[in-house]
């Protein structure tokens, strides 16, 4: 994983009912956040069982091929792509929702935006009691201001707070491992039954930028009057263009 308390400092902002978590990245030690998160990229691409194959196969040479052709050469999508990235793997080591998929497996294009929900990850509770829905909207970008901030919270507002249908349609028909029928019937039985209540879910606004977003996703919170319970997290790496290009350029070598 992304193992953020190794490089970056965290700070928790007060927030009423709420959880606001600030992140900056240590400048002396990005060159050991670029490996770590090099690391992990791959794997948000392809599914495991298929790089084994490719590398028992193929070998490592032609596998380093066949994934740099996989990551985007957009600098707007890497941008993108890679705050979804590190959103989920915050959300897994973070909180209580492990449960789920890395959707960036499944892109029409690498050069393409995915359409719907940004993450979506789950929780069933002990011996499988009852779901949880973690639904998330991740932002990446130089400078992420309020205009930015507002149309990811109206993204995780819209469907009544819940996650759209699609979204949890789209994950629960890529869950084919024996190991995930308990939390596939429970996406079934939340859309097919309507058994998912607004407080059931949990909403993240993940900032992923080279500005300092704690006053933007103060203000954004606070405005917040809806159902469900409210997590803002915003990382902060100073020269945010460059690490992204530096991240994607470890993962080619």
């Amino acid at each position: 994983m992304t193992r953020f308390a190794e490089w970056c400092t965290q700070a928790d902002i007060p927030a009423a009912h709420h959880k606001l978590q600030i992140l900056t990245a240590d400048a002396a030690k990005l060159g050991a956040a670029v490996d770590i998160v090099a690391e992990v990229v791959p794997d948000h691409y392809l599914m495991p069982g298929r790089l084994a194959d490719l590398l028992t196969r193929l070998g490592r040479e032609k596998v380093a091929t066949y994934v740099a052709e996989k990551l985007p050469t957009s600098k707007q999508i890497k941008s993108g792509d890679l705050g979804e990235i590190l959103c989920t793997t915050f959300i897994h080591e973070n909180t209580s929702f492990k449960l789920g998929i890395k959707r960036l497996r499944w892109k029409d294009h690498r050069n393409m935006s995915m359409r719907g929900d940004d993450v979506l990850a789950f929780d069933l509770g002990e011996g499988a009691t009852g779901l949880k829905v973690l639904k998330a909207e991740a932002k990446s970008g130089v400078k992420v201001q309020a205009g930015v901030v507002d149309k990811a919270r109206e993204a995780l507002s819209a469907f009544g707070e819940l996650p759209s249908p699609h979204a949890m349609s789209f994950v629960a028909d890529r869950l084919e491992a024996a190991v995930d029928k308990p939390l596939r019937d429970a996406l079934d039985d939340a859309q097919m039954k309507r058994g998912l209540k607004a407080a059931h879910v949990t909403h993240m606004l993940f900032t992923f930028s080279g500005n300092d977003a704690t006053m933007t996703l103060t203000t954004n919170l606070a405005g917040y009057s809806g159902g469900s319970a409210q997590h803002y997290v915003g990382i902060r790496v100073e020269d945010h263009q460059a690490f992204i290009t530096s991240v994607f350029a470890a993962v080619e070598v």
